[in-house]
């Protein structure tokens, strides 16, 4: 019975193990941009914008199909007066009653508007260019978010992994603190100073763990898993990216920004405005067919020759002569916003290179201090070798112990950071650029 119960504890404390292992989820850095792509909410807003736009589009080339109409009309009178008498002519005599049945079909086309109708479909294609330029800069700003949390995470881990090994490394010095107070090598005084920088270096791991908790919540929400899940990231790429010189930044962003091309078809839109308004001074020019039948004997299906159904043809020619003298005002109206598009583009400009010689510069000290600090790991590595063998011996002081492990254990935990950064920047100067990935 005993042997029962240990097995069922056994299997119960398993079962939790199982199960929250099913929610650990590995995820490369490309794996976690394209799975945020997939599911983010406001891509699919974006996308329903473009959806408008295209659906507007179309109405507006439905604009320039033929109009039809027909319409049916049944009509009954009662005459009780029937009796009409005029002067001294014989006297007309109506029916009591009549029936008529009245029928019309038309159909009209633009034969010439002026070019309003083409103008208008150019002007809705190039909004709908405008709304795709809107969700490719939604996916790089979506791709940029999961990359600055991914590499978050990245840095909270390597901290706690560098924290782990600082105190494995504490809880080594402790019990050799221990055994030297025991020998008399050593004071209490010692002993606790190792027990006092355990408890800091263990504060600053449960503040790691809690910021770790947060972000993996946060790299849930972006990526679209269950905010329970806990995300194992692969190493990002450590080696650090080549470096391109300014110039090639700066002619990328210049041609792949989609602020600075949805400014370009704004611009395009703008001109195909105006000619739309220059439109207004010209004629407009129609043809139609109408088709009526008259049908006055009262019956739906009428006798022969007691109906009749006349046909017409025409054409219509319309010219506001007004709009001569009246539309200028208009045209300088839509030239005016025209060049207010093109000293956006140039205020814009001047925003994108500043941004890009920022980022740019940006990377290259966060290079430099990769460099700084692997050599300061060397210099604290050998200075913490020396003060460990002067402790063993009895030359230097536990303070002095101290020192050189915490400088070690930090330098490394600022060269991981050193390294996540410069990946982060590299993504942030290639966004900058208008195309993460490139």
């Amino acid at each position: 019975m005993i042997h029962k119960t240990i097995r069922l504890s056994f299997l119960a404390l398993m079962i939790p193990g199982a199960i929250f292992a099913q929610d650990v989820k590995k995820l490369s850095l490309q794996e976690a941009v394209v799975l945020g792509i997939a599911n983010s909410k406001n891509l699919k807003l974006a996308q329903n914008k473009i959806d408008q736009a295209i659906a507007q589009l179309n109405v507006v080339k439905d604009n320039a199909l033929p109009t039809a109409k027909a319409s049916f009309l049944y009509n009954h009178a009662e005459i009780p007066t029937n009796t009409l008498s005029i002067g001294g002519a014989d006297p007309i005599h109506l029916p009591k009653r009549a029936d008529a049945f009245v029928g019309t079909a038309a159909i009209e086309e633009l034969v010439y508007g002026g070019g309003k109708l083409r103008y208008a479909e150019e002007s809705t294609r190039l909004l709908a260019d405008v709304a795709r330029l809107d969700a490719d800069k939604n996916k790089e700003e979506v791709s940029y978010a999961v990359i600055n949390t991914y590499y978050s995470l990245y840095k909270v881990l390597q901290s706690k992994s560098v924290i782990a090994q600082n105190l494995e490394s504490i809880a080594s010095q402790l019990r050799q603190s221990q055994r030297f107070f025991e020998q008399g090598i050593v004071t209490k005084n010692d002993v606790l100073r190792f027990q006092l920088q355990q408890a800091n270096v263990s504060l600053t791991d449960m503040e790691a763990e809690n910021n770790r908790k947060i972000i993996n919540y946060n790299l849930d929400i972006l990526l679209g898993l269950d905010e329970n899940t806990q995300i194992e990231i692969a190493d990002p790429d450590a080696a650090t990216k080549p470096i391109a010189p300014l110039d090639t930044y700066l002619q990328n962003a210049l041609s792949g920004r989609q602020e600075l091309r949805q400014l370009d078809l704004q611009n395009k839109v703008a001109d195909v405005n105006i000619k739309s308004v220059k439109t207004n001074t010209l004629p407009t020019v129609g043809v139609g067919a109408n088709l009526y039948y008259i049908n006055p004997s009262g019956k739906f299906i009428p006798p022969t020759d007691q109906y009749i159904m006349p046909v017409t043809l025409g054409a219509n020619l319309s010219w506001n002569i007004g709009s001569l003298w009246t539309n200028k005002h208009k045209i300088t109206d839509a030239r005016i916003q025209q060049k207010e598009v093109s000293i956006q583009k140039d205020i814009l400009s001047d925003q994108v290179k500043t941004e890009i010689n920022r980022n740019y510069q940006n990377y290259q000290l966060a290079l430099n201090k990769i460099k700084v600090l692997e050599t300061s790991i060397a210099q604290a590595t050998e200075n913490d070798k020396l003060l460990a063998s002067k402790y063993k011996n009895n030359v230097a002081s536990a303070i002095d112990r101290i020192d050189a492990e915490t400088l070690l254990y930090q330098a490394k935990i600022n060269l991981e950071l050193a390294r996540a950064d410069a990946g982060l920047a590299y993504y942030t100067l290639l966004k900058s650029t208008g195309k993460i990935s490139q």
